[in-house]
């Protein structure tokens, strides 16, 4: 079974049961059955940018960053407990509003789409560079 660990700001309304509950039917859906855990944070414009200052070297705001386990040095180690840590989902909340607003659609709804993108990254597809 996924284990979804939401981390959020207080004053971001997410719904942390829909997107545990979309997200473990999203790795369900890939094939992803096996004891598994993945991390989601909401945060803010300050910290996204912080975070693409630091990860991508970039003075962009980015809606969506995921972070997968593989991509740090050393290798891989396979977790004691047995279970399979896929990574960490980091959404921009502000930014999730403003295009939710763009594209006429529910902030939720919106938020969902950029936790499934990150998911994406995180099982290795990913869309083309132009």
């Amino acid at each position: 079974m996924i284990k979804v660990l939401i981390t959020k700001q207080s004053n971001y309304p997410v719904k942390s049961s829909v997107i545990k509950k979309k997200l473990a039917d999203f790795f369900a859906g890939k094939g992803i059955v096996s004891e598994a855990e993945v991390s989601v944070a909401i945060i803010g414009e300050k910290k996204m940018m912080e975070l693409g200052k630091k990860f991508l070297k970039d003075n962009k705001l980015h809606n969506v960053l995921s972070f997968v386990p593989n991509e740090i040095k050393g290798g891989f180690v396979y977790p004691p407990d047995g279970k399979i840590y896929l990574g960490e989902i980091i959404v921009c909340y502000p930014l999730a509003v403003k295009e939710a607003g763009e594209e006429n659609i529910l902030v939720d709804e919106r938020v969902y789409e950029l936790i499934e993108h990150g998911a994406m990254h995180l099982l290795g597809i990913h869309h083309e560079e132009n």
